[in-house]
């Protein structure tokens, strides 16, 4: 068979399997083409989770009748100016979006600028010619059935709830990255989504939630150009996926291994590794500097220097952390409070059972030989207490009880603080041992017959290339011919039963993915989290006035000491408005 050129339409079909695989794909390119066209306010509305109908309109700049032909041709756009694609300064480039969808579709486009208002139709990729319309500003984009045109495509669709929420999805996205622009989503005739205009934080509160607003930290860091703002969650505030973790280069929302591999080195120290953070970190750098001619679909992104990247990241976010560890999250307080309810007597009249608490009448008649010192509590007499310390003068207050041999309870200026005493001293103790290996460095073991190990040939690239940074770790190799490296020490606090091979070749997958050395760092760091676990005070052990208060002031000195190593809480607060609100006195 001879080569020939395919007819424009089955162009424009093929390039629609790759840009328009799903009705959120077709609203993410008519939305960013909104976006781009300035607009301030952006409705969408879908029936059938966008199968039988997709409606975009804006206030934006609008087009001309001769932009409105133009626009339906194969790429045609007016958003490169220079032709250059190394200085792309707007979401969308292609010009791939508006054919591609009209060649599987029924489109209307309606649009006003400079006083004239067109009309066009498009049914499966075959133009009509324009005409007047009545259309008021901006433009108004209807697609109607998507893929009827190509019924294999349309039988891969999800159900309509399926589909619909992945329009939503990617609608939060835009909206997080234009929190000055106001969009409203209409689903089967029902708003499901309705954002005004709002300040950065605002929005990501809309989106994520108030529990975000609450215990979000903001972030921001520059280095050589490039801009790194945003808003992370504390480390007590996680969720069980990485789904709530959001990055956007230039305004462009991106999905990139590079933001998983960069927060989980962040909060590696602070956080399980099963469980994930959740922020939005936005990250303006010089266009020439990323491509976004990556994929048509324009999810995907590639720095040119991405270790550069992941090293501001990751320093930046733990910067932060390191400032705010000493807080929990209010969630946690808020979840404590929620379990707890005032007890009422079931039977009026009656006194309360030996099962029910004492309180009111029932403790009144109560034997008093029956109110012995409860059993949790430090029983000693009132002249061994510690002197009694002023709360205002401690965001932790001071030390009033000890319950159940584990758990602190303190009073602050306006409520009360409860520790978890194990928890908290293993957190004091691990970074007492990390301060110990920074000082003095990590010891090393040596190995009397070197570990050959065989690699091939761009893996010892990639491990050679970090010889340096791995002997910081105590981890030192070297080349040994042209396929091996031969190890000649480990760090010493592994142990002798290491599984050296398997440890390199960790390391070796760490530094594809994620091009660090983070898997080792984990390894030694949940060594130290191991031991000072076994070191610290454990939970039953009787604590005097001076040792609670003692704990207490380390805590407020101590970086990260609102969780401990595996991201639970230390502490959590209770305020006075709160419990005065459980007795009805608010």
């Amino acid at each position: 068979m001879r080569i020939r050129h395919l007819p424009e339409i089955l162009v424009n079909q093929i390039a629609a399997g790759e840009v328009i695989e799903r009705p959120a794909a077709a609203v993410k390119e008519l939305v960013e083409n909104a976006i781009d066209a300035r607009a301030t306010q952006i409705e969408i509305e879908i029936r059938e989770g966008g199968k039988s109908l997709i409606r975009v309109s804006d206030n934006g700049s609008g087009m001309s009748r001769e932009e409105l032909v133009a626009a339906l041709d194969r790429h045609a756009t007016s958003k490169l100016p220079d032709d250059d694609l190394m200085h792309i300064n707007s979401l969308g480039f292609r010009g791939e979006a508006l054919p591609s969808i009209a060649a599987v579709s029924r489109m209307n486009i309606k649009t006003r600028m400079n006083g004239e208002s067109w009309e066009i139709s498009i049914e499966g990729g075959k133009k009509q010619d324009p005409a007047p319309s009545n259309h008021p500003s901006g433009t108004q984009i209807d697609i109607r059935d998507l893929f009827y045109a190509t019924p294999a495509r349309l039988k891969f669709l999800k159900s309509d709830r399926a589909e619909y929420m992945a329009v939503k999805d990617t609608l939060r996205r835009l909206a997080m990255a234009f929190p000055h622009i106001g969009f409203r989503l209409i689903h089967d005739s029902k708003t499901a989504l309705n954002l005004s205009a709002a300040s950065p934080k605002e929005r990501l509160g809309a989106i994520l939630g108030r529990d975000f607003a609450d215990n979000a930290m903001p972030i921001e860091a520059e280095r050589e150009g490039i801009h790194l703002t945003g808003y992370i969650g504390l480390p007590t505030l996680n969720r069980g996926t990485a789904q709530y973790q959001f990055l956007f280069v230039n305004g462009r929302p991106v999905k990139d291994r590079l933001l998983t591999g960069a927060v989980r080195g962040a909060y590696s120290d602070v956080l399980a590794r099963d469980r994930h953070p959740m922020l939005a970190l936005f990250l303006d750098i010089d266009p020439q500097d990323v491509d976004v001619n990556v994929h048509p679909a324009k999810t995907e992104v590639r720095f040119r220097d991405a270790g550069h990247i992941r090293g501001l990241i990751v320093s930046t976010l733990k910067h932060t952390l390191h400032e705010n560890g000493f807080q929990t999250s209010s969630t946690v307080s808020m979840q404590a409070l929620g379990a707890m309810k005032p007890h009422t007597n079931p039977n009026p009249g009656l006194p309360f059972s030996s099962s029910q608490s004492y309180m009111g009448q029932g403790m009144a008649e109560k034997p008093r030989q029956a109110y012995e010192p409860y059993q949790g509590l430090q029983p000693v007499a009132k002249e061994e207490y510690a002197p009694v310390e002023e709360p205002a003068t401690y965001p932790l207050g001071a030390a009033r009880a000890q319950l159940h041999e584990n758990y602190i309870v303190a009073q602050t200026q306006d409520g009360l603080v409860v520790v978890d005493q194990h928890a908290a001293h293993e957190r004091l103790t691990y970074e007492r041992f990390k301060t110990q290996i920074a000082a003095q460095g990590i010891e090393k073991q040596g190995i009397l017959t070197p570990e050959i190990i065989t690699l091939e040939e761009n893996e010892m690239a990639r491990l050679l290339e970090r010889q340096q940074d791995l002997a910081k770790l105590g981890l030192e190799i070297e080349a040994f011919g042209k396929d091996a490296i031969a190890v000649r020490s480990i760090p010493a606090i592994l142990g002798d039963k290491v599984d050296i091979q398997g440890l390199i070749k960790d390391i070796v997958d760490d530094l594809t993915e994620n091009d660090s050395t983070q898997n080792l760092e984990e390894r030694i760091n949940e060594i130290l989290s191991t031991m000072a676990c076994h070191g610290s005070v454990r939970s039953g052990r009787r604590l005097n006035g001076d040792e609670m208060n003692a704990l207490l002031r380390q805590m407020e000195q101590t970086p990260n000491s609102g969780q401990c190593n595996h991201g639970r809480p230390t502490w959590i607060e209770i305020k006075l408005n709160d419990i005065e609100k459980l007795f009805g006195r608010r």
